[in-house]
């Protein structure tokens, strides 16, 4: 069976860490070369448990070990079975979680690690986790700017969908002849709250989703939120009758839209100069 993409670049990283070693004395260092390789074939095995408990005794011999805490965590994160809602599987998750957080308490600038949080508490739902993990990166001063763009951007998605499974609910809508074109139109939900509830997150979306794009100008990524919450926010007017409100979003949006097509096309040159490059190393070589 082929070993999956992650895992190949996970067991490589092990082989790199066993020639690292400084601080505790030569044979500790060879006992926890030892383990890290042991932990290596144990991991390659999808024996994840042996597999930490290896990588927990090479940290152990060797503290200042660069990459051990990080295996731990892999490890432990392995053991984790996404949509098992048991309480023991939840507990694995967030024994992983806290793996990664040291990772990051000696490796500030890990993002694996950071977004490996982020998806743990994502699959096991606890948003409330999730949400002040982002936004602590988000509003984190020492943290790179495009990094907080993109903590922002993924804050501004979440009050996207909010507002998006309101105004998308079949009975929000409907679809009528207009100059001989079908076009929708959206109603106001029965439930005045439904109806607060996607106006307040897409608000709080288009707040996130500014800060986001004055953080990191060329984020097409943030752009393309902000076109989608200013969409959103078209839709909301219209149910509201607020028809001059509806048009003067719906020009925001077609800005936005603008912004967006275009960093996407220069992200695409970049990609295509970047790859030719690399093809013509190659042929060198």
């Amino acid at each position: 069976m082929r070993l999956s993409q992650h895992r190949l670049s996970f067991i490589a990283a092990i082989a790199a860490a066993t020639a690292l070693s400084s601080g505790c004395s030569m044979v500790n260092k060879l006992r926890a070369k030892s383990q890290l390789n042991d932990g290596a074939q144990a991991y390659r095995n999808k024996n994840f448990t042996e597999a930490q408990e290896h990588f927990q005794k090479a940290l152990e011999l060797n503290p200042e070990q660069p990459n051990a805490r990080l295996f731990i965590a892999r490890s432990i994160h392995a053991q984790y079975k996404p949509g098992v809602e048991q309480p023991q599987n939840i507990d694995k998750a967030r024994e992983a979680i806290k793996a990664y957080q040291d990772v990051l308490e000696h490796d500030p600038n890990n993002d694996d690690a950071y977004n490996a949080v982020v998806y743990l508490y994502r699959m096991i739902k606890d948003e409330k986790s999730e949400h002040d993990w982002l936004m602590r990166r988000a509003t984190a001063d020492s943290s790179p700017p495009e990094k907080r763009s993109q903590a922002y951007t993924v804050l501004a998605s979440k009050d996207w969908q909010c507002s998006y499974n309101v105004t998308e609910q079949a009975e929000n809508k409907q679809t009528v002849m207009k100059n001989d074109k079908a076009v929708i139109q959206y109603k106001k939900p029965k439930a005045q709250k439904d109806y607060d509830d996607a106006l307040k997150c897409v608000t709080d979306g288009l707040q996130l989703a500014n800060q986001a794009v004055s953080l990191d100008p060329n984020s097409e990524q943030a752009w393309s939120f902000k076109t989608n919450l200013l969409l959103e926010r078209v839709k909301l007017a219209k149910m509201d009758g607020k028809d001059s409100d509806a048009e003067d979003y719906q020009k925001q949006a077609d800005a936005a839209q603008q912004r967006t097509t275009q960093l996407n096309q220069e992200n695409k040159r970049k990609k295509e100069e970047q790859e030719k490059a690399n093809a013509a190393k190659g042929k060198k070589a």
